[in-house]
């Protein structure tokens, strides 16, 4: 791809950090696909050009006065690995959210959000939380500009092993459930983790059941039951074109 110093400084950067199942990519697409269908939801007007620069193979980053903001993806890897690409990512960042550009992390994004500004990533002690599942707005999410809308619950699909343990220093949680007390927090003004996929439709999430069931079964676990209990996540999936029309308007009040 063309260097970052040769766009526009009004675009919002998609960083890919992984690829979901292989089996889904022809039929569906992949993360970057899915990120970019939400934000094109945003309303007429606050429509930006969005660019994806894969973070494991980037020779050259947006700086942060290019960016209109930037949705790091989840992935396959492990915040805890610790690989140079990663690391990498985690230093970009962090300058990123000192410059107070709009960011959004999603799963691995959100874990790598934490850690790049000192917060604890590891495994989860109660293991895989996958499906659909139910999310609790925190009081910290009052008048928040991203989550504040949200239901007091709602639902959102998930599939991770690693979480957030340890928020970085002055980050507010903002959604927990019963699994998972860091299900989204805010960092500074306009810096945003969730620990679930805005992105995945319930088809996906049902193929994600699948392809974890001899795992999950293994630990006890019914699939047949969590892939029942999936359905649409409409609440959590609006988040993707109200970040994208934040960052549009960022940095007037919304």
């Amino acid at each position: 791809m063309n260097s970052p110093q040769q766009h526009p400084p009004r675009t919002l950067w998609i960083i890919k950090t992984g690829s979901t199942l292989p089996a889904q990519r022809a039929p569906h697409g992949d993360f970057e696909d899915w990120i970019a269908k939400g934000l094109a939801q945003a309303p007429t007007g606050t429509r930006l050009a969005v660019q994806t620069l894969d973070a494991r193979t980037a020779t050259a980053w947006p700086a942060p006065d290019q960016m209109a903001g930037a949705v790091v993806t989840g992935s396959p890897a492990m915040v805890t690995d610790r690989e140079p690409w990663s690391e990498r990512a985690a230093a970009w960042l962090a300058g990123v959210v000192a410059a107070e550009v709009p960011v959004l992390g999603i799963c691995y994004g959100h874990q790598l959000l934490a850690h790049a500004l000192g917060g604890e990533v590891a495994r989860h002690p109660a293991g895989l939380e996958i499906g659909t599942v139910a999310v609790e707005r925190l009081a910290g999410a009052e008048g928040d500009a991203l989550l504040g809308a949200l239901p007091e619950t709602f639902g959102a699909q998930v599939v991770h092993e690693q979480s957030v343990r340890r928020l970085p220093p002055g980050a507010v949680a903002l959604a927990a459930n019963a699994h998972e007390p860091h299900q989204a927090f805010r960092a500074g003004p306009c810096a945003w983790g969730v620990q679930f996929h805005p992105e995945f439709s319930d088809t996906v999430m049902r193929e994600y059941v699948a392809h974890f069931a001899p795992a999950l079964q293994r630990h006890g676990a019914d699939p047949a039951a969590l892939q029942q209990a999936v359905q649409p996540t409409p609440a959590s999936a609006g988040l993707l074109a109200r970040f994208a029309h934040l960052a549009a308007v960022w940095p007037q009040r919304i």
